[in-house]
């Protein structure tokens, strides 16, 4: 039996397919770049990282894009030897009425590219998909944002235009096929067609806790659809014992022995705080057909923790410690809406060359990876040997701009040495945790570590890589998740170099570490 969720850390709105006996997912990125990333499997149980399709900022420019903008629920689909690959590039989301979120489609013959340019389809709405019906004509669907609703009510259906199968143009009139159900906030759509039935598949209640998917189908693609029996086939909303939380968003794919399956976004609350901080999560759950509907394999409403794929999860690297450049390091780290300025030295050295500051949306120079579990510890060994205080070299944990530590070496001018800091943002309001307390360190080479178990998180330093010093403070990790903020990401920790002198300065990290620890 294979263990949920099967992508841990932050993998949301899973678009997934099977072809030739391969399931491929792809997750939304938000503003992490590259965007778009696409895992692979056999069984289900093991998953790679094999694409990241919109890595070129000529295919996305993601540079001021707001935090949990960029990249939402792309489509994956396949039809005649071609991926289509169908994603929202949300620039604001808010604090305003409008959402500026624009649609497109880029194809491949083979899933690790190259990818072509993307089309632009359209921007009134997000959540777009792409379905192939087997006479060949081809439909696009997403969402509509309705900006003179009340808050709430601007969900006001999803929408299906026929395209051409070439030039992706638009044929014909939009027509509205479905409103969605009491839930509210329908989203994610994605038709199927099977026994001669037109399946409609979305989203509703948000994608927090009231979270849902809800199926129903129609014998014309146009409608008019009918509801499923029990009107969702998923949703934990009023089961806090259930393990997997938030579940829906989901999408569905036939396995090469004639069994169903559907990939859902999930969240797992941290203790009793309510707060998931790896963020939404991948996982996946046989379905059963009864009257031509869809089910669960169990039959009600609750995804299972564990479901029966191909095969069994291989043991997990408890410690990972990455080469710089390899293709590991790049499947696991991004960067924030676009490339940053690097050069990988010897000895192990990533070079990452100082750019703005934590809080902008602009030009940072970060390279983080996501946290996966629920108890890790990731060190990074850092050179750093400029002299200004505008300078500096951090270990970052994050959720985004406004809700993030800084553990930092800068030189102070004040006291004649490095010193070592923790800065914090919380909903936008900065905080040197350290105060007048930061820790002089004659060196221009340290250790720099965070460590937490579940909830709470602390730093600590060394200046030789083996003793290390815990700063006498804890953090709440709690605050890096999207209960807290209301965000779509999750908690990532890396690297970063900040230069607001003169963009001279450069940080050389010789290390990084992710170990999984236990309870």
């Amino acid at each position: 039996m294979i263990k949920n969720p099967v992508l841990t850390g932050f993998h949301a709105d899973p678009s997934m397919i099977c072809v030739d006996g391969t399931f491929y997912v792809a997750n939304s990125t938000f503003e992490y770049f590259p965007g778009v990333r696409i895992s692979a499997s056999k069984d289900l149980a093991n998953w790679e990282v094999v694409s990241t399709p919109l890595d070129r900022t000529d295919y996305l420019n993601m540079r001021g894009n707001v935090f949990s903008g960029g990249i939402w629920a792309p489509c994956l689909s396949y039809c005649d030897g071609i991926f289509y690959l169908v994603f929202t590039d949300v620039k604001t989301w808010k604090l305003h009425p409008f959402k500026d979120c624009h649609n497109y489609i880029t194809t491949a013959r083979d899933i690790k590219g190259p990818w072509t340019e993307p089309v632009y389809m359209n921007s009134i709405g997000f959540d777009t998909s792409l379905f192939h019906d087997d006479d060949g004509r081809k439909y696009f669907l997403n969402m509509e944002w309705d900006f003179r609703q009340p808050d709430g009510d601007t969900f006001t259906g999803i929408l299906l235009t026929e395209v051409d199968p070439v030039t992706f143009e638009f044929i014909g009139e939009t027509k509205k096929i479905f409103t969605g159900t009491d839930r509210k906030l329908v989203e994610g759509p994605h038709l199927y067609k099977k026994d001669g039935w037109y399946y409609l598949l979305t989203a509703e209640g948000g994608t927090f806790y009231e979270h849902a998917a809800t199926v129903c189908r129609s014998r014309n693609i146009f409608g008019p659809y009918e509801l499923h029996p029990k009107q969702h086939i998923m949703s934990a909303w009023g089961h806090p014992e259930n393990a997997l939380q938030k579940t829906g968003h989901s999408s569905w794919a036939q396995g090469p022995d004639g069994r169903w399956f559907t990939a859902f976004l999930c969240g797992r609350p941290v203790g009793d705080t309510g707060r998931c901080i790896l963020g939404r999560e991948t996982a996946i759950n046989e379905m059963v057909w009864e009257d031509d509907w869809p089910y669960l394999k169990n039959k009600t409403l609750l995804a299972d923790e564990y479901f029966e794929g191909y095969g069994e999860k291989k043991e997990q690297l408890k410690k990972i410690s990455y080469e710089f450049g390899s293709p590991k390091f790049f499947q696991d780290f991004q960067t924030l809406r676009g490339p940053i300025e690097y050069a990988l030295a010897p000895d192990n050295t990533l070079r990452i060359y100082g750019a703005e500051s934590p809080f902008t949306n602009m030009d940072q120079a970060l390279y983080a990876r996501r946290q996966t579990d629920v108890n890790f510890r990731a060190t990074t060994c850092v050179e750093f040997k400029f002299k200004a205080f505008q300078q500096f070299a951090a270990l970052v944990y994050r959720y985004d701009e406004e809700q993030q530590y800084i553990f930092k070496m800068a030189y102070d001018e004040r006291v004649g040495s490095n010193t070592v800091s923790i800065y914090k943002y919380d909903k936008a309001r900065f905080e040197n945790l350290l105060g007048e307390n930061e820790i002089p360190v004659d060196t221009d080479k340290i250790w720099l570590r965070v460590t937490v178990h579940g909830a709470v998180g602390k730093f600590s330093y060394s200046l030789d890589g083996e003793q290390y010093e815990d700063i006498d403070m804890e953090i709440d990790a709690t605050i890096l998740s999207d209960d807290y903020v209301y965000g779509f990401t999750g908690a990532f920790v890396g690297m970063a170099a900040y230069d607001l002198k003169d963009r001279t300065s450069y940080a050389d990290f010789k290390e990084f570490t992710y170990e999984v620890l236990d309870e």
